[in-house]
């Protein structure tokens, strides 16, 4: 049973209440806790010696990640994070200075976006670092965003560049938190996503929702040159295109609108973002399936991103 597979079984039946406006299989939960004009955000997240880091990984960096794939989900729903709550555990050779440089990193970015970390807990683990975080975030209520509102013929777009995360970037991305409320405020999306497992996968989650597919263009996807780079050095690695579908942790908004919206959201874009890049990656079908036009023709694309237990 892989990741996906144990998730979609534990979901059915959840326990809910009149409180929730959306529940699991969104980036985060949506709350109606009875504020005018608003809703809370929930989110979990976290990161785990030998999967997302390991021991020779700087602390500070460890902390910062831990707290900003959390933001990048709070990003996606247009939303701006709040509070949080920190649980660490520990392996029984643990060393303080790496714990509180751990925090430093942490409280940096916190301090950076606002967020206010209220408490935590601390518990041993066998023998590796984990580091969990509960996160808190409001957002206005006409204009949260969510998975599952794409359909044929919009325009796919994606922010910054894909691809070879592992050279770093996985360590020390921006969490698009002010990509995301603009574009909620400006052009609303019809559906988003931020990129954690690979555009292959996440790009998945929202033809899920209706049964949708997409068509990608090849030389428009934004391959980041860390990925190129790799290709070139190594027989071994991934060929560029496929590290930009499928290697996971680039923390990238992915989204859709109308096709009439592309060309004043771009003109927009560069006005207000000029160091992010924004590129429009394909459109929304109504045959199932992602595939991708190279300049030989359109290939169906099986690949997938990281999957937990796979």
């Amino acid at each position: 049973m892989n990741e996906l597979e144990l998730i979609k079984s534990l979901v059915a039946g959840l326990p809910q209440n009149d409180s929730v406006v959306v529940g699991p299989g969104d980036d985060c939960a949506v709350l109606d806790c009875g504020i005018p004009g608003r809703w809370l955000l929930l989110k979990t997240d976290a990161v785990v010696e030998g999967v997302h880091f390991t021991r020779e990984t700087p602390a500070a960096q460890v902390g910062r990640k831990a707290l900003a794939r959390c933001l990048s989900d709070i990003a996606a729903m247009g939303g701006t994070a709040a509070h949080a709550v920190i649980t660490l555990a520990l392996p029984q050779d643990f060393t303080p200075a790496y714990v509180q440089e751990l925090y430093q990193g942490l409280n940096a970015l916190a301090r950076e976006h606002g967020v206010a970390i209220v408490g935590g807990e601390t518990t041993t683990n066998a023998e590796r670092y984990l580091v969990s975080v509960a996160l808190t975030g409001w957002v206005d209520r006409q204009l949260c965003l969510l998975r599952s509102g794409a359909r044929p013929g919009q325009a796919i777009f994606v922010t910054g560049e894909l691809g070879g995360s592992l050279a770093g970037r996985h360590l020390d991305f921006e969490p698009r938190l002010a990509e995301g409320r603009w574009l909620a405020a400006h052009f609303k999306p019809t559906a988003m996503i931020d990129l954690s497992d690979g555009l292959a996968s996440d790009l998945r989650h929202l033809l899920a929702f209706g049964g949708l597919g997409a068509d990608l263009l090849e030389t428009a996807i934004p391959v980041s040159r860390a990925a190129k780079v790799r290709a070139r050095q190594s027989t071994l690695a991934k060929p560029p295109l496929v590290a930009a579908l499928t290697d996971g942790e680039d923390f990238e908004l992915l989204f859709t609108v109308a096709t009439t919206r592309a060309v004043p959201l771009v003109d927009a874009w560069k006005a207000a973002f000029p160091k992010v890049r924004l590129s429009c990656i394909g459109r929304i079908t109504p045959q199932p399936g992602l595939r991708v036009r190279t300049r030989t023709g359109v290939k169906e694309f099986g690949g997938h991103g990281y999957i937990h237990f796979s």
